[in-house]
């Protein structure tokens, strides 16, 4: 494990009580105990981790296995994201209505998207699932276990990939280019007038949630500081030990060029 996610406090919002409190109702209720056809990959972390990168490499290279792959990306809905889109625009969401809003962009993927594709046998790669969700919550000052009632029910990914970095290399990483939006730096909460600052107090928060629900839930912590191949390997052989499976090789070039065309 990474010594930045590993070093992490928990989030300074909730007490000892909601956090034994909020582990036993996502214990309980935040996981459907069945288990489905295909296979459910999840790839989280903080914005600027890099995890959007990996995945679009990672879906490259299981095609290129000739696999059945699809992808869902957060907040993507055709009924919710513009929605959501305007609200921000518009700086009108208030912490509820902003996970709220976020939840139901998810069920209707995950009903439309993702449970069909799992029933059909296929590979899902989720890019952001309900972790994001909760940890982004909790990081706004939502209790935990109420954000886990909003999904509750899902089923269970059979891999989570964390893609852990520093908050100063994920801030300088989205700066580099372009600036940092208002509701992905936590300004209102916050309330600093400088996003980047912002960003830093409020990405803290969001990782530390997400070490609470790696001590719950066990994520594959990825190094996301080392270079963009290593990375993609060391995904790579967790994937083929989690399935006891034997790669097809395939050169990395060809499989960046189809990333990036």
């Amino acid at each position: 494990m990474s010594k930045h996610f590993s070093a992490l406090p928990l989030h300074r919002f909730t007490t000892g009580a909601m956090r034994t409190r909020s582990k036993k109702i996502m214990n309980d209720a935040l996981f459907s105990l069945r288990k489905g056809a295909g296979l459910l990959i999840a790839f989280e972390g903080p914005d600027g981790s890099g995890k959007t990168t990996q995945r679009k490499l990672f879906k490259s290279w299981l095609r290129s296995m000739k696999e059945d792959v699809v992808v869902t990306k957060w907040s993507s809905s055709p009924r919710f994201k513009h929605i959501i889109k305007e609200r921000k625009a518009a700086r009108t969401l208030d912490p509820a209505t902003y996970a709220s809003l976020h939840a139901a962009d998810f069920w209707c993927r995950y009903e439309t998207v993702i449970e069909p594709a799992l029933a059909q046998g296929k590979i899902v790669l989720a890019d952001r699932y309900v972790f994001t969700g909760i940890a982004r919550d909790t990081a706004r000052g939502i209790n935990p276990s109420w954000s886990a009632q909003l999904y509750a029910g899902v089923r269970q990914p059979d891999m989570v990939f964390y893609f852990d970095a520093p908050v100063q290399v994920c801030a300088q990483r989205i700066s580099a280019s372009r600036e940092i939006k208002f509701y992905e730096s936590g300004q209102d909460i916050t309330g600093l007038p400088d996003a980047f600052e912002s960003y830093l107090r409020f990405t803290a928060s969001v990782i530390s949630e997400y070490k609470r629900l790696h001590n719950e839930f066990g994520f594959e912590i990825v190094d996301a500081e080392k270079p963009i191949y290593k990375q993609h390997e060391w995904i790579r052989e967790a994937y083929l030990a989690h399935c006891d499976r034997t790669p097809i090789t395939v050169p990395y070039a060809r499989q960046l060029a189809a990333v990036l065309s």
